[in-house]
């Protein structure tokens, strides 16, 4: 084997993880209730795993290429975003004050001078 060979392999091993991590996540924004997401996200492992056997490179390329291809297609339109993550309902939800405004945090305690 050579180097190049490695090297292609390696990389074909991490674009195939990628997706498939990708895929998972997808499929999170489709299911509805978690126990539909388990059976999906079942399926989608039978799928990545009926190929695991595949070892001729240019046959991987190109069911990467068709994988990422379908991922795309079936992105989800309006996708999950956690709340305070950025684009998510909270997130900057409390803008910082203006300026010149100031906020003393005495807590009813007042100067005695």
């Amino acid at each position: 084997m050579s180097a190049s060979y490695v090297a292609r392999r390696a990389a074909q091993k991490q674009r195939v993880r990628l997706l498939y991590r990708r895929a998972l996540r997808e499929t999170l924004n489709w299911a509805v209730h978690r126990h539909l997401f388990y059976e999906d996200a079942d399926e989608l492992r039978k799928k990545f795993e009926a190929n695991r056997h595949v070892e001729d490179i240019e046959t991987i390329d190109r069911m990467i290429a068709a994988g990422e291809a379908a991922h795309d297609k079936w992105r989800h339109p309006d996708p999950y975003i956690v709340p305070w993550a950025p684009g998510g309902s909270k997130f900057c939800r409390n803008p910082t004050r203006p300026a010149g405004i100031e906020i003393v945090y005495d807590y009813g305690r007042e100067d005695n001078a």
